[in-house]
């Protein structure tokens, strides 16, 4: 034999030892894949015997179901200090309290509207009903605003017994929708002016020939002002109106003592005067100052009633009173603009700027044939200084 064939045979024979190899391992492989296979029972059972395995099983399946058991959580209130610095708040809770207090406020406001509204309309009642009294018709007033746009007042105090009509016995202009404080001007009844339609007189004569609205003509013609509304009291409307106001008197410094042609004596000095008293005060004229003193005295009245308007217990009573005066009053203002204007109304408790004319230097004593003593004023000096004074 060849080396060669030697060679052939060996490599022959080397691969049927390596194919010898293989079905053996092959078959050392087909019992291992016939354990895993379900259809061996043999197989089936070793595997479930095995206890290892099975113990895994049995304690891994309660730990799953207990790991699945929640309990809730309690919440416990805890009660916390508020935080010194101020708090932030991204889901926006505070506003929303805010807009709770907001609207409390509202609702307090819209309370008191309406029991002002309720309370104003029974004392307007009860003074209309009022037999004691004679009712006063509204007259015709054909009133303007002003160049500004303000709405004037003309106050008219008028001596009218048994609806006979007579001489105003005080003329004023009130503003109380201008800026700053309300003023009040008060206009000397014995000027000297010129009447439309009737001449030359004394300035309280114009509401004898043609009521309020001749005073307003009369104003606008002599000192270039102009009233929209007006509203006369007479003097058992006034003493009415002060006594449902104030029923303890009004708080008031009398200047001097006075006892001359008034009902009763008045002593120098701070006191509280009922409806009457505080009239005759008012009204007073018989000393060195003559109407000059009345003037002021007026306004001096009209400034501690309206003063008095702070005080809490005159507020709760202020809406009856406000009703109780506006029905004794003749006045065309109506309800709207009372109510529109309350809180300019309110503002004459913060004070009242006053004005009398004729100013200082303006005016001389004289006498005429027809109205007897009266004052001569310049017109042009004292035209300026209501206007300007109303301006303001």
């Amino acid at each position: 034999m060849s080396r060669v064939d030697r060679y052939k045979k060996i490599h022959e024979e080397s691969k049927k030892t390596e194919r010898k190899a293989s079905l053996v391992r092959r078959e050392i492989k087909k019992p291992t894949h016939e354990q895993e296979s379900p259809n061996d029972e043999s197989v089936f059972t070793q595997n479930a015997y095995e206890e290892p395995e099975f113990e895994d099983n049995y304690y891994d399946e309660p730990t799953k179901q207990k790991s699945k058991l929640r309990f809730p959580a309690l919440k416990i209130p805890r009660w916390k200090r508020k935080a010194k610095r101020q708090e932030v708040y991204p889901n926006r809770k505070k506003p929303k309290k805010k807009r709770r207090v907001g609207r409390i406020i509202l609702k307090i406001i819209a309370l008191l509207l309406v029991y002002s509204a309720v309370t104003f309309g029974i004392g307007n009642v009860v003074a209309r009903s009022d037999s004691s009294i004679p009712d006063i018709e509204t007259q015709e007033f054909n009133g303007v605003e002003s160049v500004d746009g303000t709405k004037n007042i003309l106050l008219l105090g008028s001596d009218t017994r048994d609806n006979e009509t007579g001489r105003a016995d005080s003329m004023m202009i009130l503003q109380v929708d201008g800026t700053g404080k309300t003023k009040l001007v008060s206009f000397m009844r014995d000027m000297y002016v010129n009447i439309p339609g009737v001449g030359e007189n004394k300035l309280n004569a114009a509401y004898a020939y043609g009521g309020a609205d001749l005073v307003r003509q009369t104003l606008k013609e002599n000192f270039g002002v102009d009233c929209r509304y007006y509203a006369m009291v007479d003097f058992q409307s006034f003493e009415k109106g002060v006594d449902a106001l104030f029923p303890s008197g009004v708080p008031i410094e009398a200047e001097k003592d006075m006892s001359a042609y008034i009902d009763e004596p008045i002593s120098q000095g701070m006191q509280r005067m009922n409806g009457h008293t505080l009239l005759n005060y008012a009204r007073f004229r018989m000393d060195e100052e003559g109407d000059f003193g009345r003037v002021r005295r007026q306004q001096q009245v009209i400034q501690t009633v309206f003063s008095q308007l702070k005080n809490p217990l005159v507020l709760l009573r202020g809406p009856y009173a406000a009703g109780k005066i506006f029905g004794y009053l003749s006045t065309d203002m109506g309800n709207g603009f009372v109510l529109a204007n309350t809180f300019n109304f309110a503002k004459t408790a913060m004070g009242i700027d006053r004005l009398t004319l004729p100013v200082d230097g303006s005016w001389s004593y004289g006498d005429t044939y027809n109205a007897g003593s009266v004052l001569f004023v310049d017109f042009a000096q004292n035209a300026q200084a209501v206007q300007s004074f109303l301006a303001k």
